[in-house]
């Protein structure tokens, strides 16, 4: 969401490997109008000018002009990026095993600097360049960046961190091509008036950096950031650990970062994500099948993960066949429940009824028409009534999807029911409070699911539920990827820590990063739709995991359809707009799910 238009046609351009100057020919438009357009120096083509960019690039004018899918059976982004995400050690894997298949080392490098540059001059008129080097591979991709651009006619200088002497392997090799000066890295190579640089190359440090950033190399980058020049990183921006998305000491804004292959958890997770600008992964002869060998665990978050596996309507269904959901309310916060209810009915249950005290019952009454109610009993705290009312539902199997928490107060009352909708082994999603009631007993909670269930807290709540799970031994944090994992493990059921970079895993180390959520999305009340929309989508038989994906992106894409002003009741409401868009534009057989039931 927000990428303006010229921005997807710079990515495209950077795929197919065209300058601007190949595009104006191919459009028969003007080299310098090509250049204003791409630049953002022209909002948006007039006339045939857009048609004419669209056609050349091979995508769709409306698409190109708004990225909205649209039309009768639709048609997705070009070139959509693959949603697989690497770590750093399986990217040096894919790098090795594309050596074994016969891809030489300083091939892929040429490929990679030939990628960055590609990117460069697709997005940039040409002006002096600082490309700055360090010592590893990642300062190899730089050499090969500044040998190319300079071949091209652009003013290069460069500085190495280190020696060239020290460099070791192709990265020494492509040095040793490099027919410019070497300059020392230090202060005041972004230079000051007729001698200040317009660009600046960051290919210091790699995406497997382990320490922090501190002394010369960081006066070094603060000073590129004080400037205010435009910085294009290779794989990551300097300092950002490619595995976590974490700071490591400092690390540069870019607004561009190319990367090889595959994007890396890093470049989605924050605070990475903001630092690396816009993501363009470039294609450098690595085989496709070095994924099989492989086998990725991680991905970003998209319909082709679990369009598969969402639930399908058919002429003989009726409303139990879509489930029905039971939502545990409380007496105090009833507005928690409502939405829950609210989001189920919206996924697609079939029924959906709130349960409560009955001194509740008439506030729950008024509410949502199309909610049924429930009444626990009479009586106050766990007396034998609510016992009997809940044990009534549980032997009902048509009631097959319990969402518990939301509302329901941090007592001990609220933590026996979720015990006893647990025992049963009965699908359900635990929320809110439902969590923090075991805030001192995890291994109580472990022990006690038994069947389907998806947890859904924010960072508070799994703080003080798994404390420092997921930790290194030496104390080194595992990142939110890491630790979402190591909770699913912990629990054996599907973990979603909620937040600008949910993360959603499961018990096998699968890992789904999502980024569709806006800020917008921070009102009470949003993470109650959020338990409602993925309680609807299990209701009907919709696996827990692939639920959870579904549920927290169509969370995101309902933000995004309302936009400024949003809040909690708002989201329910946005779902039969995104859901039409969505299978208007994706037929069964584009929707390749990766997420198995």
């Amino acid at each position: 969401m927000g990428i303006s238009w010229h921005q997807r046609a710079l990515d495209i351009l950077v795929r197919r490997g065209w300058s601007r100057a190949e595009l104006a020919r191919r459009t028969g438009l003007p080299k310098d109008r090509i250049y204003k357009y791409l630049s953002g120096a022209i909002e948006q083509p007039r006339g045939n000018a857009m048609k004419a960019i669209a056609t050349a690039l091979g995508v769709s004018e409306v698409w190109l002009a708004f990225g909205e899918i649209v039309g009768e059976g639709g048609e997705s982004p070009p070139l959509p990026i693959d949603p697989i995400l690497l770590t750093v050690d399986e990217m040096y894997q894919a790098d090795a095993l594309a050596v074994k298949a016969g891809i030489s080392g300083l091939d892929l490098m040429e490929a990679a600097g030939a990628g960055i540059m590609q990117a460069i001059i697709a997005r940039w008129p040409s002006s002096p360049v600082l490309v700055l080097c360090g010592p590893g591979n990642n300062g190899g991709d730089g050499f090969v960046v500044a040998r190319l651009l300079r071949e091209a006619g652009w003013d290069i200088r460069l500085a190495l961190l280190g020696n060239v002497e020290k460099l070791t392997g192709d990265a020494a090799v492509n040095a040793a091509r490099w027919e410019g000066p070497v300059l020392e890295f230090k202060p005041g190579l972004v230079g000051k008036g007729e001698n200040a640089c317009g660009l600046v190359v960051d290919a210091v440090f790699g995406a497997g950096l382990s320490r922090p950033i501190t002394g010369m190399v960081k006066t070094v980058l603060e000073e590129v950031a004080a400037s205010g020049l435009p910085v294009i990183a290779v794989d990551v921006p300097s300092g950002i650990d490619g595995d976590t998305g974490a700071c490591l000491g400092f690390a540069l804004g870019a607004e561009l970062t190319v990367t090889f292959f595959r994007r890396k958890p890093g470049h989605l997770l924050l605070p990475g994500r903001q630092h690396c600008g816009q993501v363009v992964v470039v294609d450098i002869g690595t085989p496709e099948a070095v994924l099989d060998q492989i086998r990725p665990q991680a991905h970003q978050n998209c319909p082709s993960l679990w369009g598969g596996l969402f639930p399908r309507r058919s002429v003989m269904d009726h409303k139990y066949v879509r489930g029905h959901v039971v939502v545990l309310g409380g007496d105090e916060m009833t507005g928690a429940a409502r939405l829950a209810a609210r989001g189920a009915l919206r996924a697609g249950a079939g029924l959906v009824t709130i349960v409560c005290p009955e001194s509740a019952v008439p506030i729950y009454a008024l509410g949502e028409p199309g909610v049924l109610n429930a009444r626990l009993g009479e009586g106050e705290g766990q007396g034998e009534g609510q016992r009997e009312g809940l044990t009534r539902l549980l032997a009902d199997e048509r009631k097959n999807l319990y969402v518990l928490g939301p509302g329901n107060g941090v007592t001990a009352v609220t933590k026996a029911r979720v015990m006893e909708v647990l025992e049963t082994g009965r699908p359900c999603v635990l929320d809110a409070d439902a969590l923090t009631v075991f805030a001192d007993d995890v291994d109580g909670l472990a022990e006690a699911i038994s069947g389907p269930c998806v947890i859904t807290p924010h960072e508070g709540e799994f703080a003080r539920l798994f404390g420092p799970i997921g930790e290194g031994p030496k104390g080194e944090r595992a990142g939110k990827l890491g630790r979402v994992r190591a909770a699913a493990a912990r629990l054996g059921c599907v973990v979603l820590l909620k937040g600008a970079d949910t993360v959603i895993a499961d018990a096998d180390g699968r890992g789904v990063i999502n980024t569709n959520a806006p800020p917008i999305l921070a009102t009470a009340g949003a993470g109650d739709v959020l338990a409602g929309f993925i309680g609807g989508l299990m209701a009907q038989s919709m696996s827990p995991f692939a639920a959870a994906c579904a549920g927290v992106w169509l969370h995101g894409e309902c933000a995004n359809e309302f936009g400024p002003g949003l809040i909690a009741e708002d989201l329910p409401e946005q779902l039969p707009a995104v859901l039409r868009r969505l299978f208007s534009s994706t037929s069964d057989q584009r929707l390749a799910v990766s997420v198995a039931p």
